[in-house]
């Protein structure tokens, strides 16, 4: 495993193009703790004037861009080692500084919310630029039930920094501290299990080393199990509190609410996946079929079922498969993808200390970024196709909507990204040369399905469930977590597979789930993006056009209603039923191959 400092400045991202240096980060940093007592000149005076609201709302924008500048930088700094103390500090100073800004803004909304009605339309009528903010007002008049008095919006604010914690602890654990139990390799070596190579290793051809891999990452999870389940308890508890403080029925009725997205979306989802559940038992037992094993666990999930095509790709092969089969969104797209390849807007590889996963982020003003661990299979390809996929999304955003309307929301964020692997896999299959090479693609294009669709449901289904049971104060000890996660698998897969006693864990080591009710949309993002990417590849009037408008709208409309611009209903069953016909589909095709 490398030191940071090892690899090669080409291979990294190029923070720079954010935050010039560490130094004048700190003085953006005292600039900002300067500006946040200007929230003093608008308390108790918003109702006065046009200009003064419209005055409070500007300056809440321009604060809240440089605090998101500031917390980013030193969040990305710490993800290139998260064991350096230098970047832990800085953002922990910087989530602070968030929370103390939160404090001293608690009281804009519930100013807002007691300004007489026809006073209100009053000023907005106004030619002040107060028409700018007519979104987020009209947001806000929509929260209206769940806002509370400024003397508790205060409260709730001050009470963040104490109850945020849970995200971070895990976090730091995941990646600073946890050590995997090294494995023995082909040729008798110690061979290393971390975050970044545990998939690469579930890959591998030879099932003693899957299952020694296996064995060792949920040991250290199953040792740690009681401290964990701590830990997520106490993360879904304080979401069940705020949504109480709230008003809302549910944790995530607020956390939906606060992404406008309607709740039948989500029940939707889940009721359509377990319609066609069939589909993934089948698939499993093609899967036990084609490795020719009596019994197949969960460990033999990931390796490819067609060994002749198993490849290696170099990161430039990589970029190289990705500019051909993103060719249908355009030259304009092409360009943008180039420009991301060439200026260091990826960090490549993995180092010692190293966040693991991926990710696009990045603050308005500057270009995305992209981290990635890229091993070289055929999934890393794909993850730098779906991050790419997210980068250009906020490209086209923020060069089309202004700060306050280009962060999009979280529900249409995976669309883009997943549109492009879809794109991706049909080029390659449209490109297989022979009958082997095209079920190699068949298997990834249905293991898409199973960990896209149908995992991230599963997923969706134990938060729905653990959310529940915190919110009646029901036990939520590491027993009866992992029992609840146990009966998932169990129901998810089928009788074709051996559910693992080590699954019952896993539970632990998704970092999503610290984020409640995220990892429903990437399940509903994969199905607008099958949608849109086969609209795009007939040649559908108006499919890349819609598609690219939809690109650019940010947040300035409800997500729903923005994806409706490419096509795509979310509030009806169809999406989420077309992308499961489609899988059925693919797995006709791929059981003909065996």
């Amino acid at each position: 495993m490398k030191k940071r400092w090892e690899i090669e400045e080409k291979d990294t991202w190029r923070l720079e193009d954010m935050v010039e240096s560490d130094a004048r980060w700190e003085e953006l940093y005292a600039q900002a703790q300067e500006e946040i007592k200007g929230y003093g000149e608008f308390q108790g005076k918003l109702e006065e004037s046009a200009d003064m609201l419209y005055g409070c709302l500007a300056f809440d924008d321009a604060l809240s861009e440089k605090l998101e500048r500031l917390y980013v930088y030193a969040r990305m700094r710490s993800d290139e080692d998260t064991a350096k103390e230098t970047y832990q500090d800085m953002f922990s100073r910087a989530q602070t500084l968030s929370f103390k800004a939160g404090e001293a803004s608690a009281f804009v909304v519930p100013e807002i919310l007691s300004i007489p009605q026809k006073i209100l339309e009053e000023y907005r009528r106004s030619d002040n630029g107060i028409r700018h903010f007519d979104r987020v007002l009209d947001q806000i008049l929509e929260k209206k039930a769940h806002t509370l008095p400024k003397e508790q919006e205060l409260l709730l604010a001050q009470s963040q920094d104490a109850t945020q914690g849970y995200s971070q602890i895990f976090t730091m654990f995941n990646n600073a501290d946890v050590k995997f139990p090294p494995i023995t390799g082909e040729n008798g070596q110690a061979l290393p299990v971390t975050h970044g190579n545990y998939i690469s290793l579930m890959e591998n051809q030879d099932r003693r080393i899957r299952r020694d891999a296996f064995l060792s990452l949920y040991s250290m999870y199953a040792q740690f199990s009681n401290t964990l389940a701590a830990n997520f308890a106490s993360n879904a508890k304080q979401a069940v509190f705020y949504a109480r403080a709230r008003g809302y029925a549910s944790s995530r009725q607020y956390y939906l609410g606060e992404n406008e997205v309607p709740e039948a979306v989500y029940d939707n989802l889940l009721q359509a996946v377990h319609s066609h559940m069939e589909g993934l038992h089948r698939y499993a037992g093609l899967r036990k079929k084609a490795l020719g094993l009596e019994e197949l666990h969960m460990y033999d999930l990931y390796v490819p079922l067609v060994k002749e095509a198993d490849r290696h790709f170099s990161f430039e092969e990589a970029k190289s498969i990705v500019r051909e089969g993103l060719k249908p969104l355009g030259e304009e797209y092409g360009a943008i993808l180039e420009e991301g390849f060439s200026n260091r807007w990826i960090d490549v590889y993995e180092n010692e200390g190293k966040r693991s996963g991926a990710y696009s982020w990045g603050t308005y003003g500057s270009h995305p970024y992209v981290l990635l661990n890229f091993h070289g299979t055929l999934n890393d390809v794909f993850t730098l196709a779906h991050e790419m996929g997210h980068s250009i999304h906020t490209w086209y955003s923020d060069h089309n909507q202004p700060y306050t309307y280009a962060g999009y929301k979280i529900f249409v964020a995976e669309v883009a990204s997943t549109c492009n692997e879809a794109l991706l896999i049909r080029h390659l299959l449209e490109k297989a040369e022979d009958k082997t090479e095209r079920a190699y693609l068949l298997n990834h294009f249905l293991e898409s399905f199973r960990g896209t669709l149908f995992r991230q449901t599963m997923f969706a289904e134990f938060e729905k469930i653990v959310h529940e049971r915190a919110a009646a104060g029901e036990s939520l000890t590491a027993g009866a977590l992992c029992q609840i996660y146990h009966k998932l698998n169990a129901d998810y897969f089928g009788p074709e597979i051996a559910v693992d006693s080590q699954i019952d864990y896993e539970w632990e080591r998704i970092p999503h789930f610290y984020t409640p009710f995220y990892v429903y949309q990437y399940a509903t993002g994969f199905s607008a993006a099958v949608a849109i990417s086969s609209r795009i590849l007939k040649g559908e009037p108006g499919a890349l056009e819609g598609y690219k408008n939809f690109l650019k709208g940010g947040c300035s409309a409800k997500p729903v209603d923005l994806l409706k611009r490419a096509g795509v209903d979310m509030e009806r069953p169809e999406p989420v039923e077309e992308a499961l016909r489609l899988f059925e589909e693919l797995l006709e095709e791929f059981a003909s191959c065996l």
